[in-house]
């Protein structure tokens, strides 16, 4: 692939980002959402849920996001394409809002059918617990620092979603991977090694990203902290 081909798909991810992005800041909705799913996502991993029930969680978490941005997206069009009043562009708005309408039911009604009977059966929950939590904890740890890393960039109004701005993302899911890590591997089964070894890479990608100069100390600093304590914390309360 060619240096040209390699900017172009990085550029290409940068838009992408930054239309999420958009619509966290100019979108109440997008942020109540985003609020939702990140409580949704600590529920289904204090519950317990199974593996397939937490796939079925995050698609519907997706569905809805989803079906707002493309509904904020078409009212962005409509709204640049027709200055006055049109019944049609008017329908095109409500059918769109219907659809976010749907979406939302059908996630409120897959978890209600996962939630009750997790909260119906309270011992299995903690079985589930016992069983599954170091791999949910580590997938939905690093959804949420994600999440929080778009609502912080949305907020701050600085640099693109993969070059600049604050935090780093790169140093977030690095440091959050250098935290799943330690509390992975067993105790004595060269835990400190592996763990200083991680932790060695996860400065390795904070120094690069000062390097390329995308992003400055404080960016990677804060990203760093952000990806570390989420993990942190969820290994300490759900463990």
């Amino acid at each position: 692939m060619s240096p040209r081909s390699r900017i172009s798909l990085i550029d290409s991810f940068n838009f992408a980002f930054q239309g999420v992005i958009h619509a966290v800041r100019t979108q109440r909705n997008m942020r109540i959402h985003l609020l939702i799913a990140i409580a949704v996502l600590i529920a289904a991993v204090v519950v317990g849920v199974q593996r397939i029930e937490l796939i079925a969680i995050i698609l519907v978490i997706a569905f809805v996001l989803i079906s707002e941005m493309v509904n904020s997206a078409l009212e962005a069009a409509i709204d640049v394409s027709t200055t006055s009043f049109d019944p049609m562009a008017k329908l095109a708005k409500d059918m769109a809002a219907g659809a976010v309408l749907i979406s939302t039911v059908t996630a409120v009604a897959v978890g209600f059918l996962i939630f009750e009977d997790h909260i119906a059966n309270p011992s299995t929950r903690l079985l589930n617990r016992a069983e599954r939590a170091p791999v949910y904890l580590t997938l939905v740890a690093l959804i949420v620092t994600v999440l929080i890393v778009i609502v912080t960039k949305a907020l701050t109004h600085r640099g693109t979603p993969l070059r600049g701005g604050l935090p780093s993302g790169h140093s977030a899911l690095a440091f959050a991977a250098w935290m799943a890590i330690t509390y992975l591997i067993p105790a004595g089964d060269h835990r400190f090694l592996i763990s200083s070894l991680a932790l060695v890479m996860a400065f390795l990608v904070a120094q690069t990203r000062i390097e390329a100069g995308f992003h400055s100390a404080l960016e990677v600093t804060y990203g760093a902290v952000i990806g570390a304590l989420v993990t942190l914390a969820f290994f300490q309360i759900f463990t």
